[in-house]
């Protein structure tokens, strides 16, 4: 409705003000007179009664003369709608038959549906009632046994239950005392009662023991030998049932059962009540009603007002309590339709205690690391894909609960792809790594100095290595053109380019703690590890590290907060599994220290997407990697990517590379200066374990690459002017010697 701006009385510009708007509202005519200040009303007046409202001309606003102001700063007057009016229901029929179509239910369930599934399910129900046939065949003779041994017992104990009743032994402790106590007159009641129901129930026996006699006799003559037979087990399973004892069972059943073989909406409500997350009297909504969804029942149930899925995951422990079940046989997830609402996975039993197989790897001939591969399967029996790209994976949990194979599977799922360069290091030297000499491009055991090779150098050669690399990475693909690198980002073309040399690389460190607690190169690993993690997942390098004492002295924060996505496994508390999992995700319900002993390879993901969750990683045994891995070299060697240690190539046997001496042996005094491409084959020459890669670039590549390892150091490659064979003097980048030499000296010093 739209509100007419009334006029003053007397104003020429009014409209009837009886009559009717356009748009149907009458105008009431408002009279309006004026006195002064608080001045009586004139005496002519003040005896009328006539409703008038006087005002104060003085306390009057009156409108701006223009009248626009008010009207074009948008600002809401008096009179204006506040509300808009509601809206009509503006969908089409066709809208509204979509919309219908799409919440109908399904006729049938989805297993159902689907081939693959149905056949699952046939499969599994012949299966299961073939085992469950097998199991009672086997113990038939146990049966029988039971039968000869109890049936007597229970025809005993069902004749005197008989006698019992028919002469009312119920009765006999009240006679008995009242025989006691010498009242013969209530003695004497309880006796004429007794009498009569023994009379009575002698013809209810009597009539009933002929017609047992007589349906028995008759059955006898009118059934088959087969159908007699059948009746004379029944009845004697029957006797024995009745004479076993009360903690035994005539038959054994062929598999323990649920506590709650079918979960009802009363129980839910009683676990909720239970949790304080909702009242007796106030109640929950279930919008659907439960289903079985695999081995457990789905719940989606609406939490009252102001109760939202926080609470009850906060509260999960009392929701298990109060279904009479184990906290890791309920799951919650979060439905993105309400805040309120919550979705309610319990499982029948506990399916972390559940193995969950071998993983497909194995039988895998070859993984493209840029899509998503299995890693394990979740609560339910999920699939769960993961990928390393972009990101860094920190693994922690205490000792033998499969944290090594969970990182090694990752490591196996790359070596499957051959345009994938390894980095491998374990600081425990267990032989779970052993095998990854194969298709790894470095390679390192332990702390501990081994036939001529310290370990720790060998680790911190190939971390300054991937630091030059990663710095090169962003320089080449920044002036790579918009067509070959969209938005400046390594794509998989680029990366399996093998004369731009940027692959996928995976670097995988085992117990890393032992590499950061060295007491001399513990701080450059930890620099060159935050280096990584934090910019190197950008540019195609994925750090993987894993350990068993995430603390801040053994594994220290500033490598802990680099790392994007998280896994733990069971770790010894909730503070422990936030240390692992980052901070807070104790209130998010995410505590790794409930999971238990029992749950080997099992642990909680977060940060690899947006939901966290349980995964149960599949199992690869050291038999199975050993397969895996000479396949993957297999691979290798056939698209020609083997490099590095599993090439052949030496590593460095303790020393560190020095760039500036190197590069200074490249260069004789006769040179004061060289093109970068030059030095970059020269070095490559005197160490091609470190600078072959190098060689293998182009040459602007190669520039780039030495450009950004001399640029710590403080050297600038600039234009150098050089004559060719053909006497020609192009322009290029170069090193000078004097340059070289000059930050060598600055270095000594510095070190003195």
């Amino acid at each position: 409705m739209n509100h007419e701006e009334l006029s003053p009385a007397g104003d020429p510009s009014e409209t009837d003000r009886t009559g009717e708007t356009d748009e149907g509202a009458a105008v009431l005519p408002f009279r309006v007179r004026f006195r002064k200040n608080n001045m009586p009303a004139p005496a002519d007046d003040q005896g009328e009664d006539d409703g008038s409202v006087y005002v104060d001309p003085d306390e009057i606003e009156l409108p701006d003369d223009e009248g626009t102001d008010d009207e074009e700063d948008g600002a809401p007057r008096e009179g204006d709608l506040v509300d808009p009016p509601p809206s009509k229901d503006v969908l089409t029929p066709a809208e509204k038959r979509a919309a219908k179509s799409a919440a109908r239910k399904p006729v049938l369930p989805e297993w159902a549906r689907s081939k693959d599934e149905f056949k699952d399910v046939a499969t599994w129900a012949a299966g299961h009632y073939c085992m469950v046939s097998a199991y009672h065949a086997v113990r038939a003779p146990l049966y029988v046994g039971k039968v000869a041994v109890y049936a007597p017992r229970g025809a005993w104990r069902w004749s005197n239950g008989v006698r019992r009743w028919v002469f009312d032994s119920e009765g006999a402790p009240l006679r008995a005392a009242a025989a006691r106590d010498e009242d013969v007159e209530e003695y004497l009641k309880l006796t004429r009662v007794r009498n009569a129901r023994v009379r009575l129930r002698l013809i209810v026996a009597t009539i009933a023991a002929i017609v047992l006699i007589v349906a028995g006799t008759l059955l006898a003559v009118a059934l088959s030998s087969f159908l007699w037979w059948s009746t004379v087990v029944a009845v004697l399973m029957l006797l024995g049932q009745v004479g076993m004892p009360a903690d035994q069972r005539l038959i054994d059943p062929a598999r323990v059962r649920f506590r709650h073989r079918k979960l009802s909406a009363d129980i839910v409500t009683r676990a909720f009540v239970a949790a304080s997350l909702t009242r007796p009297d106030q109640g929950l909504t279930f919008p659907r009603p439960i289903t079985q969804e695999g081995n457990g029942w789905r719940v989606v149930l609406d939490l009252p007002f102001g109760k939202t899925f926080t609470h009850a995951l906060k509260a999960q422990e009392q929701i298990a309590s109060g279904l009479d079940a184990a906290m890791t046989q309920v799951f919650l997830d979060r439905d993105p339709s309400s805040a309120r609402r919550v979705s309610m996975w319990v499982a029948k039993e506990d399916p972390l205690a559940v193995p969950v197989g071998k993983s497909p790897l194995i039988t895998t001939d070859r993984v493209d690391f840029w899509k998503p591969f299995p890693w394990g399967r979740d609560e339910r029996g999920n699939e769960v894909m993961v990928t390393m790209l972009w990101l860094s994976l920190l693994i922690g949990a205490v000792p033998r609960q499969g944290k090594t194979f969970s990182a090694r599977t990752i490591a196996l799922a790359a070596a499957l792809d051959p345009h994938v360069r390894l980095y491998v290091f374990d600081g425990k030297a267990s032989p779970d790594w052993r095998k990854f000499d194969k298709v790894a491009h470095r390679i390192g055991f332990g702390i501990a100095p081994y036939n001529g090779i310290d370990p720790v150098k060998v680790l911190i050669s190939a971390l300054r290595e991937l630091k030059s690399d990663v710095e090169s990475r962003y320089q080449r693909l920044s002036e790579l053109p918009v067509s070959v690198c969209p938005e400046g980002k390594l794509t998989p073309e680029l990366s399996r380019n093998k004369s731009l040399n940027m692959p996928l690389t995976l670097v995988v460190v085992d117990e890393v703690q032992e590499y950061l607690q060295h007491p001399e190169h513990g701080g450059e690993i930890l620099d060159l590890l935050v280096y990584l993690a934090r910019v190197a997942p950008a540019v195609g390098v994925s750090l993987e590290t894993s350990t068993q004492k995430p603390d801040d002295k053994a594994c220290p924060s500033v490598l802990r907060d680099q790392h994007q996505a998280r896994f733990s496994l069971r770790v010894g508390s909730w503070q422990v599994s936030d240390v692992v999992l980052g901070a807070g995700s104790y209130s998010e319900g995410l505590d790794a220290s409930r999971l238990l002993k029992s749950h080997k390879g099992v642990g909680l993901l977060k940060g690899m997407s947006d939901d966290s969750g349980i995964v149960r990683t599949y199992l690869v045994t050291g038999e199975d990697a050993d397969r895996v891995l000479t396949r993957a070299r297999a691979l290798r060697e056939i698209e020609g990517t083997l490099s590095g240690s599993a090439a052949g190539e030496v590593q460095p046997a303790g020393e560190s590379t020095d760039l500036l001496a190197d590069v200074a042996a490249v260069m004789p005094a006769t040179a004061a200066k060289l093109w970068s491409e030059t030095v970059v084959d020269r070095l490559a020459e005197l160490r091609p374990e470190i600078y072959g890669p190098w060689a293998e670039m182009e040459q602007k590549a190669k520039a780039t690459q030495l450009a950004t390892a001399l640029k710590p150091y403080g050297i600038d490659t600039g234009q150098v002017w050089l004559k060719t064979e053909d006497g020609s003097n192009p322009n290029r980048r170069g090193v000078k010697r004097e340059d070289i030499l000059a930050a060598m000296a600055a270095r000594k010093r510095s070190a003195s």
